[in-house]
């Protein structure tokens, strides 16, 4: 079946930070030239959610307020895949693990290259920090949520990219401070001022940015336990 280029997909994204009570450093990389969504750009790690996400176990779940906000204003039991998908879009595309070590029954395809480290995903980690919708009329509209995950939270070495796909070029930690000198897309901007000003709080935020562009409006809204305009 062919898949509707236009849909908004529900998507996860990995902000993940070192050296957060010196000198805070994000890990970013390039896209390719001929990428149809943001080409050449700067961006994290992230990507759509597939529809093994939903089976696949984790060693830990995500934080229960994280949950909570995820579940604002989306269908119910996405927080799962969603906390599943940001895990296995940074293995693919940084080689890094967010996991615990432990055995697997049957993985699915998209994570036997995972499985085969020894290692069962862990959400513990992840923090629930934004919410983006892709604007109208780009070739591809996403629901992204962004998590923010602290590097001492990784299983492995945080500058070993050995096992990382082609999909992000250039991969490298980022000083906060020097971040306006890369091409990064609009909304990563804005995510990483968020992220700046939050650099050396501890827990998840009690209130989460959302930026919902729909084909009337553009809305900066809060998920905060509030009901959102219709």
């Amino acid at each position: 079946m062919t898949q509707d280029k236009t849909a908004i997909r529900n998507a996860a994204t990995v902000i993940v930070m070192r050296d957060r009570a010196t000198a805070p450093r994000i890990l970013m990389g390039q896209r390719g030239a001929k990428a149809a969504f943001m080409p050449n750009k700067f961006v994290f790690p992230g990507g759509a959610v597939d529809a093994e996400d939903a089976q696949v176990p984790l060693s830990r779940p995500l934080p229960a307020l994280c949950e909570t906000r995820l579940g604002e204003d989306s269908p119910a039991g996405l927080a799962h895949p969603l906390a599943v998908a940001a895990i296995r879009e940074l293995w693919e595309e940084t080689g890094l693990i967010l996991g615990a070590r432990g055995d697997w029954a049957e993985p699915p395809a998209d994570w036997r290259s995972f499985a085969a480290t020894g290692h069962v995903p862990d959400a513990s980690g992840l923090q629930f920090v934004f919410r983006a919708i892709t604007p109208p009329g780009r070739p591809r509209r996403f629901d992204a949520r962004f998590f923010l995950v602290d590097a001492e939270a990784l299983a492995t070495d945080p500058d070993d990219f050995s096992a990382a796909s082609d999909e992000l070029s250039h991969l490298q930690w980022i000083g906060l401070d020097a971040l306006r000198n890369f091409d990064m897309p609009f909304i990563t901007e804005v995510v990483l001022a968020e992220i700046a000003a939050r650099a050396h709080e501890v827990g998840p935020p009690a209130s989460v940015p959302f930026f919902r562009n729909d084909d009337e409006e553009s809305l900066f809204l809060r998920l905060n336990g509030t009901a959102l305009p219709d």
